[in-house]
Order: structure tokens, then C-alpha cells, then sequence
């Protein structure tokens, strides 16, 4: 069979012909990009790091001599509408440990230790300086929380984001002893709940904090106790694993709450068995004055600030009486500041699972 080869003469009406950049996107701006970050991504190593940056995939080699039977844990998040606000205020370096604290901190909730972390970065126009204060960001965030960053994607997507926004996404993945996951089924009537600071807001309710913020007319410059306004409300998510991973190695922790959504009075209880409840003192500890101001700007009801906000506590642990007075000296040695917030009570029949009184 004789073979014919068709030759097609294509013809455009711009005899340039369109590039990839004429339709938004800069792939040199990206490559560059890469460059830049490379020392910071590298600065996260830890062992089990197989891969580099630059490959499909991120490879990482699970030392299964730590552990008798390791089960591995994720997690995804993002931080919400903090971002507007860092738009606003156009400081980008800090919004990336959000991004790695939102992640890590919800998987050591079950007693595991984050391996790795991949971001995902999402711009209208990459705007390279932003996108690097970002990205450092959350290899400082992965420093904090131990863990490696084997990964990530910039995606530039004009007609899909302004020029001007960005949006975020992590993973994270950790592993933790089958025999030692924390799942609260030891939970009990009488376990005492103690409460770890919180750096500020964090990454929730920042809907709210903007309408209070456009409602109140306030400048971020003002000064508010020690700092201004804008560095409060913007302040990093705390990554409460290194503290928390040593507490857990020298005690029992029957049952831990990260404080985010939902704030205080929905996440508690999201980690008690049914049938139990939290009474919690509210005289237990004083809402930092970020919260205050909130609060008092914006009219907002006590309940309300409770279930929208962490006042404060951003990490919630659940512990048995007789073992608590150890580990509030551990945590007094480590120099933790931590709050005896009340404890678990039973609660068969009511609606409300959480308690709140003023001693």
C-alpha cells in the first residue's frame, strides 16, 4: 500500500501567531519562580525526603522502624478571607504559615506528626515577589511544624482570578502509631479540659472581622495593647505541634480540639464521645484584646463570639483528673501558658452540649 502524506498549510489572520503570554499566562514568570524558592523548600528537609523540587510527584520514605503498626493521617485546608485582608494591608509573608498551621494542626489532633506538606497556589497574574513571600511563608510554617515541603502548584488562570488575587490550598500527610492515636473514646465525665493560647483570630471568621473592620471605620495602624490593629488581625496561625508532640510523649492526652470554625463551643465536642458534654468557665481565662475589640465594634454577642472565634484558645486538651497536675507541670516547665478552661460533664438528653459559666 503506498503511504501519502498529507501536508496541511495552516493560515492565521496574525502572522506572529498567539503565545501562551498574549492569552495571561508567563511561563518564564513561573520558572523564575521555581528559582527563587528553592532555598526555602530546601531548608524544610528532614529524613524520608527522597525527591526534590521540580519532579511530578513528591517522594517520601516512611521510617516504619518508628513504629509497630503506622497508620498515616491528612489533612487539607486553606485560610479563608484572611487573604483579602492581607491584600489589604499588603503583607504576604505570614499567610503562608497560616496555610501550613490550618493542615498540621488538625492531624496532630490524632497524636500524629507531619511528615510533608504540597501547596497550591492559585493567582489571576502571577505576580512573582508576592507569590515568594507566600511560598517562604509556608516553608517557615513547615519549618515550625517539622515537617518537609515535597511539592506544590502555581496556577495562573487569568478570566478564572483577578489580577490582583491569589487564593491557597494545602496537604499534609503524618503518621502516628496505631497504638497511640488520640480518638477521645477515653473520654469520661470528669476529665478536665485545658485550653493553649491562641496567636490571635487565626484563620476563622475573617468575614466577619472585615465587616467589622469596614462597619467600625478603624484604621489598621491604630495601636491596640502592644501592636497595631492590622498586625493582630493578621497575625500567624500558632503550630502547636513541637510542644504538643513532646507533651504527648510523656503523657496521656485522652482526647485534643483544634479551635477553629466553629469556635470554641463546636469543636470541643467534636471530639467527646455522645452522652457527654464541657462545662466550660469563662472567668478562666481573658479574651486578648484583638477579641475585645471585635466584640465591642462590632456589637457582638457573647455566643457569638464563642461560636464563631477561638477568644483566645486555640488549642483545647482533654485529660483525665488524676493525670492533669502532671501535665499542667510539664506544660509550666516548657513555659506554655495554658488555662484550666472546666471539664466534661454528662449530658444525655440535652440539646446544647456545651455549658458556660462565670465562678
Amino acid at each position: 500500500m503506498n503511504k501519502r502524506i498529507l501536508e496541511l498549510n495552516i493560515k492565521t489572520e496574525n502572522p506572529t501567531g498567539l503565545s501562551y503570554l498574549d492569552a495571561g499566562v508567563d511561563i518564564d514568570a513561573g520558572n523564575e519562580l521555581v528559582e527563587r524558592i528553592k532555598p526555602a523548600v530546601k531548608s524544610t528537609n528532614r529524613s524520608g525526603v527522597i525527591t526534590g523540587l521540580g519532579g511530578f510527584g513528591g517522594l517520601f520514605q516512611l521510617d516504619t522502624t518508628r513504629y509497630k503498626e503506622p497508620l498515616l493521617v491528612s489533612g487539607t485546608d486553606g485560610v479563608g478571607t484572611k487573604l483579602l485582608l492581607a491584600k489589604q494591608l499588603d503583607r504576604h509573608d505570614t499567610i503562608g504559615i497560616d496555610l501550613v498551621a490550618m493542615c498540621v494542626n488538625d492531624i496532630l489532633t490524632c497524636g500524629a506528626e507531619p511528615l510533608f506538606f504540597l501547596d497550591y497556589y492559585a493567582t489571576g497574574k502571577l505576580k512573582i515577589d508576592n507569590a515568594q513571600a507566600v511560598i517562604e511563608g509556608i516553608a517557615n510554617g513547615c519549618r515550625q511544624a517539622g515537617c518537609a515541603l515535597i511539592g506544590g502548584e502555581t496556577a495562573e488562570m487569568p478570566g478564572l482570578y483577578d489580577h490582583d488575587e491569589y487564593d491557597l490550598a494545602g496537604f499534609t500527610v503524618g503518621a502516628v502509631d496505631r497504638s497511640k492515636v488520640i480518638d477521645g473514646s477515653q473520654i469520661k465525665s470528669g476529665h478536665i479540659v485545658l485550653g493553649l493560647e491562641s496567636s490571635g483570630p487565626h484563620s476563622n471568621g475573617y468575614s466577619l472581622i472585615r465587616k467589622v473592620l469596614e462597619q467600625s471605620g478603624d484604621d489598621t495602624s491604630m495601636l491596640l495593647g502592644d501592636t497595631t490593629l492590622g498586625e493582630a488581625l493578621l497575625a500567624p496561625t500558632r503550630i502547636y505541634v513541637k510542644p504538643l508532640l513532646k507533651l504527648i510523649e510523656q503523657h496521656t492526652i485522652d482526647g485534643l480540639a483544634h479551635i477553629t470554625g466553629g469556635g470554641i463551643s463546636e469543636n470541643i465536642t467534636r471530639v467527646i464521645p455522645e452522652g457527654l458534654g464541657i462545662e466550660i468557665d469563662l472567668s478562666s481565662w481573658q479574651m486578648p484584646a484583638v477579641f475585645q475589640w471585635l466584640q465591642t465594634k462590632g456589637g457582638i454577642e457573647e455566643q457569638e463570639m464563642l461560636r464563631t472565634f477561638n477568644c483566645g484558645i486555640g488549642m483545647a486538651l482533654l485529660v483525665a483528673v488524676d493525670s492533669v497536675d502532671a501535665i499542667c507541670q510539664t506544660l509550666a516547665e516548657a513555659d506554655e501558658p495554658y488555662y484550666r478552661l472546666g471539664s466534661v460533664i454528662d449530658c444525655p438528653d440535652s440539646t446544647s452540649r456545651v455549658h458556660y459559666i462565670r465562678s
